[in-house]
């Protein structure tokens, strides 16, 4: 077994991207560690929970103990983000720049702001003008930066919209499936005939593990896998095909509370609203060139995410909600 073979990576943060990245890892034979607040969670064949908090140094430090690779997927209450991810970022950039692991970011498309239409591209220019939007402009900023002063290994991924397997807090998870299943309603948000990319949760996954085994690609932003973009109404089409009944849709052509999203959420989401009222074109094709490596078809997505919710679902008890 090669050296790279044996090295641990260390996954920060168990949301739905974190918990999928560490399962990648381990399919694909790293040694793998799982670090979250809790240090709880089902059991991932090949996968080392370990209780831990990034806000500190030291406890980046201690997360990260051993790594070769760091994978930041930590994330937290969206109200909270401005306050909090920025000390997040400071405590795991110093811990990777004391250890000298390479450190994989999992990023978004909010730098770009709005686009009016524009395919963002990787070299599509950082134009946020919201509070959230220019948060992770400085962070992507100060993480380039680091690696460009040859302080730490840094490579950011960029996702759309997560969607698929596991996926509950975003436009295409839990307000749109559950309805879709039961005959409830089914949420949308702003114009659904607009294109607007998704990013299978498990390309993010394969994204990302494909950057730590690659350092030659360090040091810029990546577009993660993403299939090419269609309307949300056709995505809706594709749902009422594989469930077979029509879907019961309720357009919010304003953020408020509806599924999994409560009125805190929408309240702080509103910045970024726009997201649905122009169309939200990614392209990944630098990526897809580069590493080989193809997303899964749209219509194979959605296909996974009903069969996950369908079993959510079955696992409820009867009288739940």
């Amino acid at each position: 077994m090669s050296a790279t073979e044996t090295e641990l990576h260390v996954v920060l943060g168990s949301g739905p991207a974190g918990t999928t990245l560490a399962t990648e890892l381990a399919r694909r034979g790293h040694p793998v560690r799982l670090v979250d607040r809790s240090g709880a969670g089902d059991t991932i064949e090949g996968v080392q929970r370990r209780k831990g908090d990034v806000g500190t140094l030291e406890g980046a430090l201690a997360a990260i103990e051993g790594a070769a690779v760091v994978y930041h997927c930590v994330n937290v209450a969206y109200e909270l983000q401005i306050d909090v991810m920025p000390g997040i970022q400071q405590a795991i950039l110093g811990a990777v720049e004391a250890t000298g692991a390479r450190l994989v970011v999992l990023d978004t498309l909010y730098p770009y702001g709005e686009t009016h239409g524009e395919v963002m591209t990787e070299e599509t220019p950082w134009r946020a003008t919201t509070r959230k939007g220019l948060m992770r402009a400085e962070l992507d900023e100060n993480y380039l930066a680091a690696h460009r002063e040859g302080r730490a290994r840094v490579v950011l991924g960029r996702s759309a919209d997560f969607t698929g397997p596991g996926v509950i807090n975003s436009s295409l998870g839990g307000a749109v499936f559950p309805g879709a299943l039961t005959g409830t309603d089914v949420g949308a948000l702003g114009d659904i005939d607009l294109p607007h990319s998704y990013t299978n949760i498990l390309d993010v996954a394969a994204g990302l593990a494909t950057l730590g085994e690659h350092p030659e690609g360090d040091g810029r932003v990546w577009h993660l896998p993403t299939a090419p973009a269609v309307t949300t109404r056709e995505v809706f089409r594709m749902i009422e095909e594989r469930v077979g009944q029509p879907l019961r849709t309720v357009v919010l052509d304003a953020p408020r509370a509806f599924g999994p999203f409560d009125q805190a959420f929408m309240d702080s989401y509103g910045e970024l609203f726009y997201q649905h009222t122009e169309p939200q074109i990614m392209d990944s094709a630098a990526f897809e060139e580069a590493f080989g490596v193809r997303p899964v078809p749209l219509a194979d997505t959605i296909g996974m995410a009903i069969d996950w919710y369908r079993t959510l679902l079955a696992a409820q008890p009867a009288n739940a909600g």
